[in-house]
């Protein structure tokens, strides 16, 4: 388990629904292919940008073992397996791990707010009895509940298949107390686009992103500059972006970037509810975005 489960940026791709709300395949295959083309170093699969709170368990099982499949062992490919229910989560793990993904990315409990020692025994109760890469994704703005810098290096240093965590708590400070005192099998990963320079600077990784999903070699590109501490070239890149980073949680995500991935022709813009479109105004907001910045929006596309 020493070796990383990925440096660099993990795409959190979307799950593209046809119009009638089932998911749609053939264009899950295409973002996976577009992903490798552009050399992303990971997906996300059925993580919260991939709309995993909408998703069936039957479901969640067919994304993942379809985007292995397509994959065929290209990129790693990192499924969404967390619940808020402890035994669903080793269950659905369990699985993951037999149909081959390279890792797992565990939310925290959502709903239950659980104490920290209880957020301490979930995490530890999954890795005793599933041995393959975990990453904890800690997001306080969804879940209820911050997972303390002090309970997630009591995880890594109990749980050697707990290898990193998908820090979205938006605190920095927290991000270098868990970077400085982890052991050194446990990777720090930022889970805010926008924050992920400044977390590359004091140690972090890489990146689990949503821009990735329309922006791969751009941003995957600015991350590499970032590791090599090329932070001139990255800086460039990252002011480029940064309009579009914002307007990615305008409203709800993935609502956002599913509406500029259809501007760009990628997929479908269907979400499932309770998400529904975007306001014709961000709508326009990030049409005028994507212009400034040189992406090339798809006539029949445009508002």
């Amino acid at each position: 388990m020493s070796d990383p489960l990925f440096v660099g940026t993990a795409t959190a791709i979307v799950t593209p629904f046809k119009e009638n709300g089932s998911i749609d395949y053939r264009a899950f295959k295409k973002l996976i292919e577009d992903q490798i083309a552009n050399q992303i170093e990971a997906i996300v699969v059925c993580g919260s940008t991939g709309e995993s709170a909408t998703l069936s368990n039957k479901e969640k099982i067919s994304l993942i073992t379809s985007a292995i499949e397509y994959a065929d062992k290209r990129i790693k490919i990192i499924a969404g397996t967390g619940s808020n229910n402890t035994q669903q989560t080793i269950d659905l793990t369990l699985i993951a791990k037999e149909h081959g993904a390279d890792g797992v990315l565990l939310v925290a409990p959502y709903y239950n707010k659980p104490n920290q020692e209880g957020i301490f025994r979930h995490f530890k109760a999954i890795a005793d009895l599933v041995n393959i890469p975990q990453i904890i994704y800690n997001v306080p703005s969804r879940t209820g509940v911050n997972i303390t810098a002090e309970t997630q290096i009591r995880i890594a240093n109990e749980c050697i298949n707990v290898v990193g965590t998908k820090e979205a708590s938006g605190n920095l400070e927290q991000i270098a107390h868990i970077i400085k005192n982890a052991p050194s099998h446990f990777y720090v990963y930022s889970g805010d686009d926008v924050l992920t320079l400044p977390a590359i600077a004091i140690g972090a990784k890489g990146v689990i992103s949503v821009i990735s999903n329309y922006a791969p070699k751009q941003f995957g590109d600015m991350v590499r500059y970032a590791l090599n501490q090329q932070f001139a070239e990255a800086q460039i890149i990252f002011y480029e972006l940064l309009e579009l980073m914002t307007l990615n949680f305008v409203e709800s995500n993935p609502a956002p970037v599913k509406a500029i991935m259809k501007l760009l022709g990628m997929c479908n813009e269907t979400l499932r509810l309770p998400l529904i479109p975007i306001k014709s105004e961000n709508r326009l907001r990030i049409l005028n975005a994507l212009n400034s910045v040189g992406f090339t929006v798809k006539r029949s596309a445009k508002p």
